[in-house]
């Protein structure tokens, strides 16, 4: 029996009130189990950046309940939606966020540093997730001394090190070329054979047909929750 990692239950985000009110989410419905690997598309404005913020737990739905791996987050306090982050979600992101100071190595540790995992199993836990995204020769390289795809490696391995539940990947490919972006797909698709659940958001057709399934946002709604990739042709793409 598949276990639901992620459930929305009329979920809305409304931002402002009266005139300036905004409502970027409405009353959506959409589960994600474990194991899948889905693509969140839409246009500009559709709800797609809303809809991963409210999913990794960085912003709170206005209503609706919100289910990560079983736990309603909607309502936690700001403490325990920063533990809950913390050790159940892996973030990837268009711009790799690393500390140019630090080594790979030390980049991926950070994680676990807040988490409270000893220094030993840190190093060791961080190695183990370079060699997995295949930077085991990188480990003492700054970022600066890495390529465009191999700093998003480094970030791809920094987000699997707490062992989450859910790799979430916001426009992970938007500043690589077309070739990096072929070998950083390469990995979240071995990363999800391994049963790594994923789910990215992404504007590039190309990218999404290389998931299992895409989930349609139009005006803060859901349109196509289940739409195989190889349909991607019939739906207008805008940036």
């Amino acid at each position: 029996m598949s276990q639901t990692i992620i459930r929305l239950e009329q979920v809305s985000k409304v931002y402002g009130s009266g005139n300036t009110e905004v409502r970027a989410l409405s009353d959506v419905n959409l589960t994600v189990e474990a194991g899948e690997y889905c693509a969140i598309m839409g246009p500009s404005g559709s709800g797609k950046s809303t809809a991963m913020n409210v999913i990794g737990c960085l912003d709170r739905p206005s209503s609706g309940q919100y289910y990560l791996d079983g736990v309603d987050v909607a309502k936690l306090q700001d403490d325990e939606l920063a533990h809950i982050r913390n050790r159940k979600i892996g973030f990837v992101f268009q711009q790799f966020h690393l500390l140019p100071q630090l080594s790979a190595l030390e980049n991926v540790m950070l994680p676990m540093i807040y988490a409270g995992v000893p220094n030993h199993e840190r190093r060791e836990r961080s190695q183990v997730a370079l060699e997995r995204v295949g930077l085991g020769n990188r480990l003492n390289n700054r970022p600066s001394e890495l390529s465009g795809g191999q700093q998003q490696r480094v970030a791809i391995a920094r987000a699997i090190v707490n062992r989450p539940v859910l790799l979430l990947a916001d426009e992970p490919t938007g500043a690589l070329d077309s070739h990096t972006t072929k070998e950083v797909m390469e990995i979240f698709a071995e990363l999800n054979t391994d049963g790594i659940t994923v789910v990215m958001v992404t504007h590039e057709a190309e990218v999404a047909r290389l998931t299992r399934r895409v989930v349609w946002f139009r005006d803060g709604q859901v349109v196509h929750a289940n739409l195989a990739p190889q349909d991607l042709a019939q739906m207008a793409v805008t940036s």
